[in-house]
């Protein structure tokens, strides 16, 4: 036991959690737009690790001398409800920090950790390009130190993280050997600063050389170990979605949700031949080459004319699309590079850039076709437009940053793997997979798209299924493959990318049904309560305005609340 933590106002014990949080998490805090720590790289050092855990203990002691008395207790937003959630972060943090799921057997981890530090600070215009550029070189300056942190730190992996370890130390030769030093040279910078940017890179370069060779060459592969097990998912579900239901209840609703859905998905797929006829016409479906670019703009913007009047207030936030940057090109594909990257809630860039996959004079004619029936109408319209870059993730970033909660504007902000806190994620991808559902349900999808549509709930269901099952260790990383192939209805390569994803994040696959769910299910119950009086548009703007905090919450909230808020 510690020694009991001074009172504070809520206030000041929350500035105390994120100062350590931005402190702790250096690459975190620069894609949020905090950017006090942009030199510098976390340290997971055994000795590190150790040490934040304590830090950790004794902030949560600093919450609950503030006020924190229990999630079912925290009543009051945004104040109580923010104790709550920064209390229930760093449980989760402290069982990573000492558990042997994530720092200690995940390479891929440490990579994209160290890729992204540098990734966050070259293709955002935040900052002067000379402040920019001295930050990347001390970042990639520190990259040999923080490699050489992890050798001494993970003891052994399992083979699927090694191998995405091992590609996303592939990119690092094209990124930090060829396309990066490439960028440097044309920054408008002192020719010294160039000269140490370039030097750096390559150390950095060297360094992912030697860490690929240790991965491969010394490296004990972890027989087992891609189940977090089911005490840490239970932990997951309780204190980041606020989700007390049991994994085995939670398991078969999942199991029978999927069941539905499945029949669901060949009825509407009859009129087009089945799926797999209605997949060759959706892929057939697609921009001409010269129009490629302009589709997402022209869809985003009838999506949005159509959203914005009836169904959510839909702030002013200027979003584009254009190609993935010149020196992130090559890249990117062997990393987990976002197209849609939410905006950092504390910089104040003018217009957010969607990034695209271009088609461009360089490809051969079948690669351009090939890369127009990947990217296809209805991946435009559901997946770019409405799920990320409209009404879905960008629409609710920026409810988020204007709310009341300190957690909700920040907790949904994409990191190096993964978002920044846990218990912002039902929200996010509820919301982003809801507004598709609500897009459908107001017409504005071809019938081809709803078909897609409906592919989209299976494959979710799929991964919560998947999510529940390998990490209560009822399935192995080899049987989630085989089952996102098979009733997933993925194709080969996306079912071995998903498995690996989730077995290395446990309770976020599930998060995008438990989130949407939870959203239809507290329209339906404050639709049921107001009767005449009931708003779509109230009561998209009243869930937006709480921020990045479980739908679970929120709907213990807004149900407290009489029709109009009150």
């Amino acid at each position: 036991m510690g020694r009991p933590a001074p009172r504070m106002t809520p206030e000041a014990a929350l500035d105390t959690f994120f100062d350590a949080y931005y402190r702790r998490r250096p690459v975190t805090a620069t894609f949020t737009g905090v950017h006090t720590y942009d030199h510098q790289l976390p340290d997971w050092s055994l000795k590190a690790l150790k040490e934040s855990a304590d830090e950790m203990r004794a902030l949560r002691r600093v919450l609950a001398a503030a006020g924190f008395a229990g999630d079912a207790e925290a009543r009051a937003f945004p104040e109580a409800i923010d104790l709550a959630l920064a209390d229930g972060f760093l449980e989760i943090q402290i069982a990573e920090h000492e558990g042997a799921h994530f720092y200690r057997t995940n390479p891929a981890l440490w990579t994209g950790e160290a890729i992204f530090s540098v990734v966050s600070l070259v293709t955002r215009d935040f900052a002067p390009i000379g402040d920019r550029v001295s930050a990347a070189t001390a970042r990639l300056s520190e990259i040999p130190r923080f490699l050489a942190d992890a050798q001494e730190v993970i003891s052994a992996s399992p083979a699927a993280w090694k191998a995405k370890a091992l590609r996303e130390c592939d990119s690092t030769a094209i990124l930090f050997g060829r396309s990066l030093p490439e960028w440097f040279r044309t920054c408008s910078v002192a020719e010294p600063a160039v000269a140490a940017a370039i030097d750096a890179a390559g150390r950095a370069d060297a360094a992912f050389r030697s860490f690929a060779a240790w991965i491969g060459e010394s490296l004990p592969t972890a027989e087992d170990g891609t189940s977090a097990g089911q005490p840490f998912l239970e932990l997951l579900l309780r204190r980041g979605h606020q989700c007390t239901a049991p994994v085995a209840t939670l398991l078969a609703e999942a199991r029978d949700a999927l069941t539905q859905a499945t029949s669901e998905l060949h009825a509407r797929a009859a009129a087009f031949g089945g799926w797999p006829a209605a997949q060759e016409q959706l892929a057939a479906s697609h921009p001409a080459r010269e129009q490629y670019l302009d589709r997402f703009a022209e869809v985003w913007s009838s999506a949005r004319d159509v959203a914005k009047h009836d169904l959510v207030e839909w702030p002013e936030s200027p979003i584009r699309y254009v190609p993935v940057p010149d020196h992130m090109r090559d890249a990117a594909p062997l990393l987990y590079y976002l197209f849609y990257r939410s905006p950092a809630p504390f910089d104040r860039v003018p217009i957010h850039d969607y990034v695209v996959t271009p088609i461009d004079a360089t490809m051969t004619t079948t690669e351009q076709d090939q890369r127009l029936r990947a990217v296809n109408d209805s991946v435009i319209t559901l997946n770019h437009v409405i799920h990320h870059g409209g009404l879905g993730h960008h629409v609710q970033n920026a409810h988020a940053y204007r709310g009341k909660s300190r957690i909700g504007q920040v907790a949904a902000v994409d990191g190096a793997s993964r978002i920044a806190m846990f218990c912002g994620g039902s929200l996010a991808e509820g919301w982003a997979c809801y507004a598709c559902d609500l897009m459908e349900e107001i017409g504005f999808l071809s019938p081809l798209d709803e078909v897609s549509q409906q592919h989209t709930r299976v494959r979710l269901l799929a991964r919560a299924v998947a999510d529940l099952s390998l990490h209560s260790g009822m399935m192995t990383i080899e049987a989630t493959e085989t089952f996102y192939r098979d009733q997933g209805h993925m194709s080969a390569t996306a079912a071995a990318g998903e498995a690996v994803k989730t077995s290395m994040f446990p309770g976020a696959a599930v998060m995008y049904w438990l989130g949407t769910r939870g959203v239809h299910d507290l329209r339906r119950a404050c639709a049921a309560r107001e009767g005449d009086v009931f708003s779509l548009r109230r009561f998209h703007d009243r869930f937006l305005s709480y921020g990045a905090i479980p739908v679970a919450l929120i709907a213990r909230l807004m149900l407290a609340q009489g029709a109009n808020g009150a």
